[in-house]
């Protein structure tokens, strides 16, 4: 399950010197980042209403922290730490806009993730607590925004281009088994530009193992508009998707990062839409789902980047924190093979959310 974050590796929000909001680069559509993740607006319970991993009836009876496995202690589990959230946007061979990365720089990113021992989940199973890879495993949640032609296409026969977001995260795990080929893509009306074939699109995307989340649908900034006109925006994408899959979706991201004035305009709206997760633009990994001061509804990302100078990508993108997460192994999440149960070291236990303490192991 989640890892615990160890003492000692500092945060970009707790730090002096991380990114402002108008620190983003001429031509980004979603700068980095928008505000410090995890910080309740007024009035606000941060982690409140989180769905969670739900305990056993047997654990809820006990409420009490267990031993660890041996075979988990000996994977050095750790399931309160940190789990990276990548964010991606156009995958292209010759960049022109500022968050564009290229078809090398993607493949080489996931060599690097899945020889480093990560796993790729959903953003909805890490929301929701239902995190199963194997003991010494990493989970990586891999987040595509804005739904554009470069994320996802199919050549005549059905298969996914192979220059495609998709098609090189198919080739990547089949070069590497246990590499789980997944995603979570966040939708704007745009939808891949699939002209006529949307529904035939999506349901590829569900039935391959991919899931679909919401980005609104015209990618407006949610901080200047209306309760009304945001529930308009997030509504109307929602509607469609479900028109088209008959599903609704689990998350929700922010475009731009923003938050809108009230959190809960974003959140729900009854016969419309209820998230389980909402996600920022961040620059930093997320905190366990399974720690105390998780917030749901302001999950930090990392914006997939090399260690250049704008936005500080130096520390706060994917090459630098993937890094720093190698160098403090500790501070990672790291499985213990066990969906049903939490592992860490006993110096952790503090962090654990209190609900979820009958399903707490320590060693």
């Amino acid at each position: 399950m989640v890892v615990a974050v160890a003492l000692g590796l500092w945060l970009p929000d707790e730090r002096p010197g991380a990114p402002s909001a108008g620190a983003a680069r001429a031509g980004d559509r979603e700068p980095v980042p928008v505000g410090p993740a995890g910080k309740a607006r007024p009035g606000e319970r941060p982690g409140a209403s989180q769905p969670g991993p739900r305990p056993t009836a047997a654990a809820s009876a006990v409420g009490t922290v267990g031993p660890a496995t041996p075979a988990a202690a000996a994977a050095s589990a750790n399931e309160l730490g940190q789990v990276p959230v990548l964010m991606y946007h156009r995958i292209v061979a010759k960049p022109t806009l500022t968050l564009d990365r290229t078809i090398k720089e993607f493949r080489e990113e996931l060599v690097r993730l899945a020889t480093g021992g990560y796993v790729p989940i959903t953003a909805g199973e890490f929301v929701s607590g239902r995190i199963n890879v194997p003991a010494g495993k990493h989970p990586v949640v891999l987040t595509f925004d804005d739904s554009t032609p470069e994320q996802f296409a199919l050549d005549p026969q059905g298969r996914p281009k192979p220059d495609t977001a998709v098609g090189i995260l198919q080739d990547v795990a089949r070069q590497y088994p246990g590499f789980r080929p997944t995603a979570t893509f966040y939708l704007n009306k745009e939808l891949f530009g699939l002209a006529g074939q949307e529904a035939a699109g999506l349901r590829w995307l569900q039935q391959n193992g991919f899931e679909l989340g919401n980005h609104t649908l015209t990618h407006k900034d949610l901080s200047q508009l209306s309760k009304k006109d945001v529930q308009k925006e997030i509504g109307d994408i929602e509607a469609k998707i479900v028109s088209l899959t008959g599903r609704n979706t689990t998350t929700l991201a922010y475009p731009f990062g923003s938050e809108p004035d009230k959190r809960s305009w974003a959140e729900k709206k009854d016969g419309s839409y209820s998230f389980q997760g909402v996600f920022l633009a961040g620059w930093k990994p997320s905190e366990s789902p399974y720690a105390e001061d998780f917030d749901r509804l302001a999950i930090a990302r990392v914006r997939s980047e090399g260690k250049i100078k704008e936005n500080d990508c130096t520390r706060f993108c994917s090459t630098a924190w993937l890094e720093e997460l190698e160098k403090n192994p500790a501070t990672r999440y790291t499985s213990d093979g066990d969906p049903n149960t939490i592992t860490f070291p006993r110096s952790e236990e503090d962090r654990l959310a209190k609900r979820l303490r009958g399903n707490g192991r320590i060693y």
